[in-house]
């Protein structure tokens, strides 16, 4: 939304959005003036901003394939999915196995809105209005029962929504209770803002600096560490090459090697198998 258009029932124009901020961030058109001013203030102090969204996108793209065509996985838990964009999960997973299906599940107004008409006559993705700190009401939606088979493997995919739960909402208890009830040979997948601390001081500095933005406009966001971030999947087999940067995650030819700036350091994914 390029210019200052009325807001669809239920949503505040003078209130950031997560979700918001992030299609700006992608080059999106489904943002307010609050949200770039966000973005904005953000992109002063780390301007490569929108590669790092880019690279997110890339990363869940190259995860989804890899767990289709290479894992034989054909179902999707994806929380936190965000606003539609170019190679949604359910188009990249459909493409290696038309039988494949996937469960959205997001609580922001405008990305349910944005879902349910994109889906509206797809039978291979539905979306289910939840939140991520409420995973026992996810798992146990009539809609995600009937659309996923729980007794075959799922693939969990926990992307940019596990660094805007806050400690005391316990994220690894969140991601604890979803694994738990992935059956056996199911993955998960996260991407995370990290601190790499001292290894990467100036990468560290501006991690702690934009996460003040973030908690101080959206009331989210933490650069966690390594050790924080590999807890979440505790119990499961981390697949190579590990926690890495997304564009590090099995590149794919022609991708290229993008710059290694500070935000390069401060933006990871992994994807762990249950034994």
């Amino acid at each position: 939304m390029t210019g200052q258009k009325a807001a669809p029932p239920g949503i505040d124009m003078n209130v950031p959005s997560v979700a918001r901020v992030y299609d700006f961030m992608l080059g999106g058109k489904d943002n307010f003036a609050v949200d770039r001013m966000v973005a904005e203030h953000a992109l002063k102090i780390t301007p490569d901003g929108p590669q790092a969204a880019q690279a997110n996108r890339a990363f869940l793209r190259r995860v989804v394939r890899f767990l289709v065509a290479e894992q034989g996985i054909d179902q999707f838990l994806d929380l936190g999915s965000g606003l539609p964009t170019r190679g949604n999960v359910h188009e990249v997973a459909t493409r290696h196995d038309p039988r494949a299906r996937v469960v959205y599940v997001d609580n922001d107004p405008i990305v349910l809105a944005h879902g349910r008409a994109l889906l509206a006559h797809d039978g291979t993705a539905t979306v289910i209005q939840a939140d991520a700190r409420s995973p026992e009401a996810i798992l146990e939606h009539p809609e995600l029962r009937r659309f996923l088979d729980f007794d075959r493997p799922v693939g969990l995919l926990l992307f940019g929504i596990l660094h805007h739960i806050r400690d005391d909402e316990d994220p690894k208890a969140i991601a604890t209770t979803l694994c738990a009830a992935l059956p056996p040979g199911s993955y998960a997948a996260i991407s995370h803002f990290r601190d790499p601390g001292a290894r990467y001081p100036a990468a560290s500095d501006k991690a702690r600096e934009v996460e003040r933005i973030f908690n101080q406009s959206l009331g989210t966001g933490r650069w966690r560490t390594d050790e924080e971030i590999l807890s979440f999947v505790e119990g499961l087999e981390v697949v190579e090459p590990g926690l890495v940067p997304l564009a590090e995650w099995r590149p794919e030819p022609g991708e290229g090697s993008p710059k290694q700036t500070d935000t390069y350091q401060t933006f990871v994914g992994l994807v762990a198998r249950k034994p």
